[in-house]
C-alpha cells in the first residue's frame, strides 16, 4: 500500500464514525418530547414511575414553575440533558405500559356502553345474544333493569337503572374473565 491509500482509509474511518447531525437532532427532539410528556403527567402518575431522584426533582420543579418563559425553558433543557445522560428505554417502557392500560380500559368501557345501549334499545334477541356470550348472566335481573330503565326514560327521571345495568355488565364481564382495567365507576351519561 502506498501513502495515499493509508490517508484515504483514515479519512474514510473519520467520516464513518462522525456523528450524524440530523440523527442527533432527532434524538434530542425525542428526548425533549419525552421530557414534555413527563412534565405533563399528574403527580400521582409521576410518583409511580421509577427514575433517578435528580430527574424526579427536576420534573417536579418544572411542574411548579408558573412562568413559562425563561425559567421554564431552562428547566426543560436541564431535564433533556438529564435524559440524554441516562438510558431512557425503561422509562419509555413504563409510559407505554400505562398508555396501553389506558387504551384497554377505554376499549373495555366502550364495550360495556355498547352492550348497555344495545340492551336498552333492542329486544329479546339482544338479551339472548348477551346470554349466549355470557352464560353466567342473570336473565331475570337483566330484564328487570332494562324494564326499570325504560320506565325511568318514559318518566324522564334520572337514569338510575341504566347506571345499575352498566354496573352489572361491568361486574359480569369481570367475572367472565374480561380484563377490567380502571373505569369511570358508575358515572355515566
Amino acid at each position: 500500500m502506498n501513502q495515499t491509500d493509508d490517508e484515504f482509509e483514515e479519512l474514510e474511518y473519520q467520516y464513518a464514525v462522525r456523528p450524524n447531525k440530523s440523527a442527533m437532532k432527532r434524538e434530542n427532539a425525542d428526548l425533549e418530547d419525552l421530557g414534555e410528556e413527563l412534565i405533563s403527567l399528574p403527580k400521582e402518575r409521576l410518583n409511580g414511575l421509577e427514575m433517578p431522584t435528580q430527574l424526579f426533582e427536576a420534573i417536579t420543579l418544572a411542574q411548579n414553575i408558573a412562568n413559562h418563559h425563561g425559567a421554564f425553558k431552562r428547566q426543560r433543557k436541564f431535564i433533556t440533558k438529564l435524559l440524554r445522560d441516562m438510558d431512557v428505554s425503561p422509562l419509555r417502557g413504563q409510559l407505554d405500559r400505562h398508555s396501553n392500560l389506558s387504551a384497554r380500559a377505554v376499549h373495555h368501557q366502550h364495550l360495556i356502553e355498547r352492550w348497555r345501549d344495545r340492551l336498552l334499545k333492542g329486544g329479546d334477541h339482544d338479551l339472548n345474544a348477551l346470554m349466549a356470550e355470557y352464560p353466567d348472566a342473570e336473565r331475570q335481573k337483566l330484564r328487570q333493569l332494562i324494564r326499570d330503565a325504560h320506565k325511568e326514560q318514559a318518566a324522564e327521571a334520572s337514569p338510575r337503572s341504566a347506571r345499575l345495568l352498566f354496573k352489572y355488565l361491568r361486574e359480569l364481564f369481570a367475572e367472565e374473565g374480561e380484563e377490567v382495567v380502571g373505569g369511570e365507576g358508575d358515572v355515566e351519561e
